[in-house]
């Protein structure tokens, strides 16, 4: 089909509008039907491996996760493909024999976990086609797929997110008029198990540990939201409605000028779905964002992606990033996974009339100005600079829920979590490369301590602070201060044994990429090195990434450095943008390039807000 034409008058950002939402939408959908099974029960896409739930498991998701972007595609009644009938028929097929092993049946949850999963894209699926496909449907299939989703009513296998699930089945059940006693015992369950990982402004933990990712404007706010609105319970959405303003106040700043959102945290080949969340806001009017702004970032993080190799030559996106990356994968990853990116076409179910539509494209906060400002509780800091509309997102408090393996130096870090730094055109380098944007102690054969769990100890306006122990007995103290592009690093060790060597690494760049800048300050040896590395999640390598060396002296060593990420034509050196002066063993003060100043000290109580918990 051709490419209908750009509109630069009403999106001078991306040229985009609707009917390129609509095209995308059908490309992708067209594209998966040369997999489906003969009856259209499994979608059983080509991929480098299965994931661990096996190929059948696999073969749900995508169905499942591609019949919501049926679902939202036809929305308003325009299907000029027939998508919702062959999902309608696949429906039918694999629910027939479930747990059986024909080439249509469909896994039961008792028997695969990820069943649950995908239970709330085919029940919100029906939800949003109800009249159109379930009321139509015959009432033995009717009854079969109820008889599939009820267990999914059950409390949670998995005590994070997962509790959505369980919550999204039980609202189209309610609308359904299906177990409705049961389903809202489901819904409060769910909820309440959810509100007690709400940490304030607009942030949830995934799970009772520190995990904040894309998780929250993907799931952790859009089912709730989305199962209000549905619902029309204004009760809810009084709650959760301000909540998700709070978060997109935070997330829009998550996005580069060229419309990549920050690659940090799992889950990263879901890609596109992190516009998800702002067309939700535009959809229940809590958002803080214009019209014209809602649809800039969405369509710039759709373009970025499909522009960069999302799809392959016959339209299927892949198992990566911009195109395919094995090291963004979890073991729940397979070949259906990215199809979760369906979520970020929540914008089709505005009418064509919706201003989020028809306004005029507003640019997006990278663009506008240079910004530092903490995200709430979760010991993050973003900074922005409008020349290049880079983003980064530094580190000081966000864990992976299984970080804790790389407690006291034991164990792996998760490259997705544990850096201190991360940014909308880099990395993260993987193993065995040296991990960049990392501090790290260096064992006696060289090998560098992990990071581990964060301990946040607070955010300011220009900073953040936290602690780890890379090795018993030690414990370092981190902190960031932001301004402009430049970064000011800062890390005091205590308890090494003197002489103990350190690393400080930096921004991990490809030769065609932005320019990456460290340079020593205080406790660092003169000079600095490189440290050859490969592909990251931006493309193949080779990379560079910067590295400072130095090692301890007494029982409180302190490291100071600068650092810069810009695709500034020709910058100025980092260190011409702050001068430091050290003030005391703890304490240092910066003044910028601007005049401004700033004082920072490394102690237990920094003197800047904690975040609760």
């Amino acid at each position: 089909m051709p490419t209908p034409p750009e509109d630069r008058e009403l999106s001078p950002y991306t040229g985009w509008t609707r009917t390129h939402w609509e095209r995308t939408a059908d490309d992708l959908l067209l594209a998966v039907r040369p997999y489906a099974s003969p009856r259209k029960g499994l979608i059983d896409l080509p991929g480098p491996r299965p994931s661990r739930s096996g190929v059948r498991s696999d073969g749900l998701e995508g169905y499942a996760r591609t019949f919501l972007l049926a679902a939202l595609r036809a929305a308003h009644g325009d299907d000029p493909h027939g998508h919702l009938d062959r999902y309608a028929e696949g429906l039918a097929a694999g629910t027939e024999r479930p747990g059986g092993t024909g080439p249509e049946d469909w896994p039961r949850m008792a028997d695969t976990r990820q069943a649950v999963v995908e239970s709330a894209s085919v029940a919100l699926a029906l939800r949003l086609t109800r009249t159109r496909l379930w009321d139509r449907l015959d009432d033995r299939v009717r009854q079969r797929a109820v008889d599939w989703l009820l267990p999914a009513l059950a409390p949670s296998p998995v005590d994070n997110n997962w509790w959505l699930f369980g919550l999204t089945v039980a609202g189209f059940l309610q609308d359904a008029g299906i177990e409705t006693d049961r389903a809202a015992a489901t819904v409060e369950r769910s909820l309440d198990r959810v509100e007690s990982w709400y940490l304030g402004d607009g942030w949830y933990s995934d799970g009772d540990n520190r995990a904040f990712d894309h998780y929250n404007p993907w799931a952790l706010h859009f089912y709730p939201v989305l199962h209000a609105h549905l619902a029309g319970d204004r009760n809810l959405l009084d709650r959760y409605g301000p909540r998700l303003r709070a978060q997109l106040d935070d997330h829009v700043h998550l996005f580069d000028g060229n419309g990549a959102p920050v690659p940090y945290g799992r889950s990263l080949t879901y890609r596109f779905a992190a516009a998800a969340a702002p067309w939700l806001g535009a959809l229940t009017g809590h958002t803080p964002l214009s019209p014209g702004a809602t649809r800039r970032l969405a369509s710039g993080t759709l373009r970025y992606f499909l522009d960069r190799g999302a799809t392959d030559a016959t339209g299927l996106l892949t198992l990566g990033w911009h195109g395919p990356y094995e090291p963004v994968l979890q073991s729940y990853s397979g070949p259906g996974s990215p199809y979760w990116a369906s979520k970020g076409f929540l914008g089709l179910l505005l009418p064509a009339g919706h201003p989020a539509w028809t306004a005029p494209e507003e640019p997006l906060p990278a663009e506008r100005a240079d910004t530092v400002r903490p995200l709430g509780p979760t010991g993050l800091l973003v900074q922005t600079t409008a020349a290049d509309g880079l983003v980064r997102l530094h580190n000081h408090g966000s864990n992976h829920v299984g970080s804790g393996a790389a407690q006291d130096g034991n164990g792996e870090d998760d490259p997705g979590y544990a850096r201190y730094a991360y940014s909308t055109r880099t990395g993260p380098t993987t193993a065995p490369d040296p991990a960049d944007n990392h501090f790290a102690l260096l064992r006696p054969d060289g090998t560098p301590t992990t990071r581990g769990p964060a301990i946040p100890l607070g955010t300011g306006p220009d900073r953040a602070v936290s602690a780890h122990r890379p090795l018993p007995g030690v414990r370092v103290l981190s902190a960031t201060l932001a301004h402009g592009r430049a970064e000011v690093r800062a890390h005091l060790v205590l308890g090494a044994p003197e002489g103990t060597p350190v690393r400080q690494t930096g921004w991990a760049t490809h030769t065609d990429g932005p320019v990456s800048q460290l340079h020593p300050v205080h406790g660092y040896r003169p000079g600095t090195a490189e440290l050859p590395t490969g592909a990251t999640l931006q493309g193949p390598g080779p990379t560079r990434t910067p590295a400072l060396h130095g090692t301890t002296s007494g029982p409180e060593a302190l490291f100071v450095a600068l650092a810069s990420i810009t695709a500034e034509h020709d910058p100025a050196p980092v260190a011409d943008l702050a001068r430091v002066r050290i003030t005391g063993t703890r304490t240092l003060t910066v003044t910028w390039r601007d005049g401004t100043a700033a004082e920072l000290a490394l102690c237990a109580d920094p003197g800047v807000d904690r975040p609760p918990g």
